[in-house]
């Protein structure tokens, strides 16, 4: 089978109350709590989606970078053949606790199934897929620390075997306020933006 070049064409990096599209910041704060910094950046998007207040952190961390990704090139009306791969360190703990929390004290027992329903590292998967009409491949895996040979052989794999038209992929890390978010576009479109560049050294910038 002849392999078919793959590229870079987008990346986003979401940590530290900033948002950075292509190396260029299009949102920032002043230092605050990731649930503060997560509506700002919301109403700073103009977005229409009110579920997106209703997520845990892990899924609104996601959904932010893939709606700056995914939103230019998706529409609503149309069944897009993106694949998604994530990945990240801390799985669901963060909301694990908070469900935890939530049902330890018995004389205060009320498990709560808004805070149940993310207990699962791959749901914010499923918040992308909705909002951008995508029914195609998705995984999300947990490693010690971000992996981009495995992300990048991961992806090629899915477009060398036409599962997908592109990938998504990246880390979504977040645990007890400290996040990071790292996405990535890869496809099989020639571009020439990222032609010395590589997952990691985008990851690392």
């Amino acid at each position: 089978m002849t392999q078919t070049k793959t590229y870079i064409h987008d990346y986003c990096t979401i940590e530290n109350n900033e948002i950075v599209l292509n190396g260029t910041t299009v949102f920032k704060t002043e230092p605050t709590s990731f649930g503060d910094f997560s509506k700002q950046a919301y109403r700073n998007s103009d977005m229409q989606y009110p579920k997106f207040f209703k997520m845990d952190a892990l899924s609104k961390l996601a959904f932010l970078g893939a709606e700056l990704l995914l939103s230019p090139i998706t529409s609503p009306e149309t069944e897009n053949n993106i694949a998604l791969v994530l990945a990240n360190k801390s799985s669901s703990l963060d909301t694990d606790v908070k469900y935890q929390e939530s049902i330890s004290d018995q004389e205060n027992y009320f498990p709560s199934p808004a805070v149940f329903v993310y207990t699962l590292p791959n749901i914010c998967l499923g918040e992308i897929s909705i909002r951008h009409q995508l029914k195609s491949e998705n995984s999300f895996f947990i490693f010690d620390a971000f992996n981009p040979d495995f992300m990048s052989n991961y992806a090629n794999i899915l477009l060398q075997s036409n599962k997908a038209d592109l990938v998504l992929c990246g880390w979504v890390e977040y645990f007890n306020e400290t996040y990071k978010a790292f996405l990535c576009t890869i496809g099989t479109q020639e571009n020439t933006k990222y032609t010395n560049e590589t997952i990691n050294t985008l990851y690392n910038k």
